[in-house]
């Protein structure tokens, strides 16, 4: 954890830290103020959304094997989620819903919570459809930091407001997000935003620290696309699997003992490199545990981002960072 940051940037100690580790912890990076606007607009969402008409779609990472057999549950690679790319979707947790009761005639999944305490994320396009999380997204302050990490073009994508509800807040198994925000060579970053404390025992992130390196088996070998005639499935990987420049040496060796737990505070940036392994664990406590999250990609020429991707740029393209620079 080092420092703050300002329109400048980060600091080359800051940079230096995130090239070593792969992630990098920045304190109060949100203002209470920008917090407590973050808070109201989702707690106005999760209110507001209409039930009646949605599909009880539920989130599962696509790697876990849930719902693999269910034909009648609806997970991450049905319609609802691969169209949320420009649009605010809810998505439940697995353990919110309940089958179809076969003793009624109703064939409709029955949620086991009130819906605001039900979902799993929002996302995910918030950055370019709610204005106060734009406010926060499309910033001198965020390009800054993405022109420190060396983008040129850096372009956002995949916002999420993740809930992580209290009790049944799911986990999310071990990953690297190039896999999932794939370009050719590997370029995603994701900013992870603390809207409340996120501490052990609290769901917290979990970082395989230096696992990005080709040495430490941080090449992309997997990718999360679009399966041929619908729904997603994951690929061995068969383009660039670590980002240009970087040590192509390779161990095999996924994961080590430097592992480190984070202790994160409501209003916190947690920048994550795109082939650092990390996780978090189920929430078992009695609070919620909200986090605010975009990722942000290469838009230069010489990155390509592939068109197999589970998510597919809209008509307009994706979200420039630059734009907050531009016209000073």
């Amino acid at each position: 954890m080092l420092g703050t940051i300002n329109e400048a940037g980060l600091t080359p100690e800051q940079v230096e830290f995130f090239n070593e580790n792969g992630f990098l912890v920045i304190p109060s990076y949100l203002s209470s103020e920008e917090i407590q606007s973050l808070l109201a607009t989702t707690n106005n969402l999760l209110e507001n959304f209409d039930l009646a008409s949605h599909p009880m779609t539920r989130f599962t990472t696509g790697d876990d094997g849930e719902a693999e057999d269910d034909e009648k549950a609806k997970h991450v690679g049905d319609d609802y989620f691969l169209s949320s790319g420009d649009k605010i979707h809810f998505f439940f947790e697995p353990d919110a819903v309940a089958p179809p009761d076969a003793n009624t005639q109703d064939k409709t999944p029955r949620l086991l919570k009130p819906k605001h305490l039900a979902i799993n994320k929002i996302g995910h396009a918030l950055h370019s459809k709610s204005p106060p999380f734009e406010k926060v997204t499309i910033s001198k302050r965020n390009a800054a930091i993405a022109q420190s990490l060396g983008f040129k073009d850096p372009k956002c994508l995949q916002s999420m407001l993740i809930c992580k509800q209290p009790s049944i807040g799911g986990p999310v198994p071990a990953h690297r997000d190039s896999e999932f925000l794939y370009t050719s060579p590997p370029s995603a970053v994701g900013y992870w935003v603390a809207l409340q404390d996120a501490t052990p025992g609290n769901a917290s992130l979990g970082m395989w620290k230096g696992s990005h390196k080709g040495r430490k088996g941080g090449h992309i070998r997997r990718r999360f696309v679009r399966a041929e005639g619908g729904g997603t499935t994951f690929i061995t990987n068969d383009g660039p699997s670590l980002p240009l420049g970087k040590d192509e040496e390779a161990s095999g060796k996924e994961e080590d003992e430097d592992f480190e737990v984070l202790n994160v505070k409501a209003g916190d940036l947690v920048l994550i490199h795109g082939n650092v392994l990390h996780k978090s664990e189920k929430n078992t406590s009695d609070k919620s545990r909200y986090a605010y999250t975009f990722h942000v990609i290469e838009g230069a020429e010489g990155w390509n981002y592939d068109e197999r991707n589970w998510l597919q740029p809209p008509a307009e393209g994706f979200s420039r960072l630059n734009v907050a620079l531009e016209g000073q």
